[in-house]
């Protein structure tokens, strides 16, 4: 029979599909022999039940019975007894953190008599009694029974006035309970439950419920965790941070998250509960001021650091809470950073030999070496620096200010860049955040929601900017000096920094895009990056070629560090003035007008392989034959129609209007294009070739690889290679003859296609249209944000390869490619060789390289080490 709940005595951090990443870790540092308040997990287990079902496991309650009497047992009091309480706390923890997205609920078991006992507990302390029974109503009330929460928020402003909510005395807070009171029976017509054990119940399902809510889904859809996966819910024996200024709250780093520089980070909150932390509501003090406030709990608490980070050998993140002296630990989980700081921290640990370097590759990811290629401020010289926060996730971001998530949304999606400002945030405004630039907070510190999130998303965050008066109401914040900023206007904000910036600040290339163009490792991350490239580089079985269409770009690809190029496309080189080349070739009306206009283009073409030849020095390049319909080189047809139409046509602009006419499709993408094209029109694609094979000639050392396009049966190919492979032996020039697998038919028939070529391509980005039926450029903007909500897509199959249709097609072309021929060489194309999860599987799929946008070379490269070495450590295990 399966088992729903498990004392924090029984778990440990192997256990997190089940017990979640917080109930995990609790169990983890409680068999540590750690500070750790007693008490249980509920199974994510019984979470996929509840949501599948519409109710609980039926051996749930009496599990749940059976541990709470064990932890009462285990602390002398009864769950909510009148004259002794125990309180609880009700926490959910799913296996991936997700801050701030699911719910919480502290100081389960107040009613009006145990609030008395509570009070009685503390040694007559009322106003900590008081205060703790408000703080349940109102989380209670906004997260178990769905009321605004602006209706206690505003009741507790009324109340507090200009002073802080430690300020207001047990009699104010008396009367503030019955206010809550209130709220809750206008809102739901039923009074606040008193019963202990129901609101426990309803806690409880109200976690559960919480996996479901808009910000959890769209989280998780940002951060692409599966959407099956539950949380479980941790109830655990209530410590209180809020007794008095003995006693406190904080969130710890063993290292910064913002650089990976070891020290002492954290934020630490007086008489208060964990939650006004994360929430950012006042702002903290530093953690070192812990060590003069309270040097015994402090000295601890770094003991209690150095001990975790060792045991998970990883930066850890640390809630912990002080009462009366006495140090107790919430928390620990493997600390989201920047991707500066986990470069920097990878290599640390590495150093100090708790990781090997091979652990140390596969800790970084390429998304992460994607971010640190951003653009950063040129300084902000000359430009008016308005205020300074804390610099809480780097980067550089400029837009116009917005006040609302809603208003970041809508002029994000009217392609405007946004810094959203707030006082601080609160999971409410993760979409907000997920459209702007930068984040921008009055308050809260490092550890508050908005730093949390922003860098576990790579987004610039400045957090507690305490010198602006932000007005959501009004839209605008002021600065010192009497600096007013109203909604839409620009500012700009470094993450690095912390500081704030009136107008546009210019970028310039960030250290580590320098360090790829050559410039020597200077600087800590950047010799990081370095030391993980180049181990990287060592272990990838895969190849790393470049998308290049010209001498400048194929020169980057090199120094970016491509292997040669993948995807070098001709269509490209007949833009500009040599369109009227092509239109002279569409005009052609016999064999040798044909045949004058083929021998005009020719020398073009030579010219431009001699360059791009040149550029890669002796490594493979493949070239991609004309692709696209000849008449997107021709003029548009309804401009041509309308000068015919007013008179104002020439009689070459009549001609042209037949041509463009005669070649119209409905649906060019599926017309005559590709080796289509080569075989209608005679001599088109033996004019490329031998433009290929004279630049190769000429330029010693050259590899050129010739790639037939568009190709659905053997037929079509043979045709083309038979007339391509003698145009090569005339110039005496050795080159690979292939093709490009980017129709169905032509996975399907890859044994057979295998044949004729000597090496395949996959362009995945037609053959992703093709199998799924989309034509990207109609349906992207129309119905993937759909499709996307509606859980259809967990991401774009344009940004990450379909495994399940198009990645099917794929395995079982290479497999029967190579049955026919063992030594075919096989690649990939299309704007999935970039993609850190599409590497992987190329990887496990067998290909021999992978092709992608020069900037997206180093990325390529990482991700193909930690295939490797995630196959070597599979092969260990």
């Amino acid at each position: 029979m399966a088992k729903y709940v498990y004392d924090f005595t029984e778990g440990n951090r192997n256990l997190k599909d089940l017990l979640g990443g917080k109930g995990a870790n609790l169990a983890e540092m409680t068999n540590l022999g750690l500070p750790v308040p007693p008490g249980f997990t509920i199974t994510s287990e019984a979470c996929r039940h509840y949501l599948a079902e519409g109710a609980t496991p039926d051996a749930l309650e009496q599990e749940v019975a059976e541990h709470l009497g064990a932890l009462e047992e285990r602390m002398g009091r009864r769950l909510g007894q009148a004259d002794d309480p125990l309180l609880v706390s009700v926490r959910s923890g799913a296996k991936f953190s997700m801050p701030g997205m699911m719910e919480t609920v502290l100081n389960i078991g107040l009613n009006d008599e145990s609030v008395h006992g509570l009070a009685k507990q503390s040694g007559g302390n009322d106003r900590f009694a008081w205060d703790s029974y408000r703080r349940l109503i109102q989380m209670f009330g906004k997260t178990v029974l769905g009321i605004d929460g602006e209706l206690f928020e505003h009741a507790l402003e009324t109340v507090k006035g200009d002073r802080q909510d430690t300020d207001l005395g047990a009699e104010e807070l008396q009367t503030l309970v019955e206010t809550f009171k209130g709220i809750v029976r206008e809102q739901t017509g039923k009074d606040f439950p008193a019963d202990p054990r129901e609101q426990m119940r309803l806690a409880v399902m109200a976690v559960f419920d919480s996996w479901n809510a808009p910000r959890a889904i769209l989280y998780r859809r940002q951060e692409r965790i599966p959407a099956d996966l539950g949380t479980a819910v941790n109830i655990v024996a209530m410590v209180f941070g809020n007794c008095g200024n003995d006693s406190g709250t904080g969130v710890a780093f063993t290292r910064d998250p913002g650089t990976g520089r070891q020290g002492v980070y954290g934020d630490y909150l007086q008489n208060a509960q964990g939650e006004d932390v994360v929430a950012g509501i006042r702002n903290t003090i530093p953690l070192q001021e812990l060590e003069r406030l309270d040097k015994r709990s402090y000295d601890e608490l770094m003991t209690i650091m150095e001990t975790l980070e060792n045991h998970y050998r990883d930066l850890c993140d640390i809630e912990f809470t002080i009462e009366r002296g006495k140090l107790w630990m919430l928390q620990t989980r493997v600390g989201k950073r920047t991707a500066a700081a986990a470069f920097c921290i990878a290599v640390q640990l590495v150093d100090q030999g708790l990781i090997s370097m091979d652990e140390a590759v596969t800790r970084v990811t390429g998304d992460q070496l994607a971010m640190l290629m951003f653009p950063r401020f040129n300084g902000g010289a000359g430009k008016r620096r308005i205020a300074k926060g804390m610099n809480a996730s780097p980067g550089a971001a400029v837009g116009k200010a917005v006040f609302s998530s809603e208003r970041a949304v809508e002029l994000a999606g009217q392609g405007e860049n946004v810094i959203l400002v707030r006082r601080e945030t609160n999971p409410d405004d993760l979409v907000g955040m997920i459209a702007a630039q930068g984040v921008l907070t009055s308050r809260g510190g490092k550890t508050s929601h908005a730093a949390v999130v922003a860098r576990g998303m790579g987004k610039t965050c400045v957090c507690g900017a305490e010198e602006l008066e932000v007005s959501v109401s009004e839209r605008r914040f002021t600065a010192p000096g009497g600096v007013v900023v109203t909604e839409g206007e620009v500012i700009s904000i470094d993450g690095t920094s912390g500081v704030v910036y009136l107008g546009e600040v210019p970028v310039v290339d960030s250290s580590v895009v320098e360090y790829f163009e050559g410039a020597e490792p200077d600087e800590d991350l950047v010799k990081a990056v370095d030391r993980i490239m180049r181990h990287a580089d060592a272990a990838r079985r895969l190849g790393v070629r470049a998308n290049a269409d010209t001498p400048e770009d194929a020169a980057r690809a090199r120094r970016f560090g491509a292997e040669g190029i993948g995807l070098c496309r001709t269509e490209h080189m007949f833009l500009g003035e040599r369109r009227q080349l092509v239109e002279d070739l569409v005009l052609a009306t016999g064999t040798e007008e044909r045949q004058a206009a083929l021998d005009a283009l020719e020398p073009h073409q030579k010219e431009d392989f001699v360059g791009i030849f040149q550029a890669m020095d002796g490594r493979p390049v493949t070239v991609r034959l004309i692709d696209p319909p000849l008449h997107e080189f021709l003029p548009d047809l309804v401009d041509l129609s309308v000068k015919v139409a007013t008179g104002a046509a020439t009689d070459k602009d009549r001609a042209l209007l037949a041509a463009v006419r005669r070649l119209h499709e409905q649906n060019p993408m599926l017309g005559l294009r590709g080796v289509r094209l080569g075989l209608v029109i005679p001599g088109l694609f033996a004019m490329q070739v031998r433009a290929i094979a004279q630049a190769a000639r000429e330029v010693p050392g050259a590899r050129p690889e010739i790639m037939i396009p568009l190709v659905a049966a053997v037929q079509e190919l043979e045709a083309v290679r038979e007339e391509a492979v003698a145009i090569l032996a005339e110039a005496g020039v050795d080159a690979l003859v292939g093709t490009m697998i980017e129709t169905p038919r032509a996975a399907l028939t890859a044994g057979q296609i295998a044949e004729a070529a000597e090496f395949f391509s996959f362009g995945t980005n037609d053959l992703t249209q093709m199998v799924w039926g989309f034509s990207r450029d109609d349906v992207e903007a129309s119905f993937f944000s759909r499709y996307l909500e509606l859980g259809i897509f967990g991401v774009s199959p344009f940004e990450t390869l379909d495994r399940d249709g198009v990645g099917r097609l794929v395995a079982l072309a290479v497999a029967d490619g190579r049955r026919s021929r063992p030594d075919l060489k096989i690649g990939i194309c299309g704007e999935h060789g970039g993609d850190p999860d599409s590497v992987h599987f190329c990887h496990d799929t067998g290909l021999d390289y992978v092709s992608c946008s020069p900037f997206r070379i180093p990325v390529a490269r990482l991700e193909a080490g930690r295939a490797a070495l995630s196959d070597s450590d599979s092969d260990t295990r």
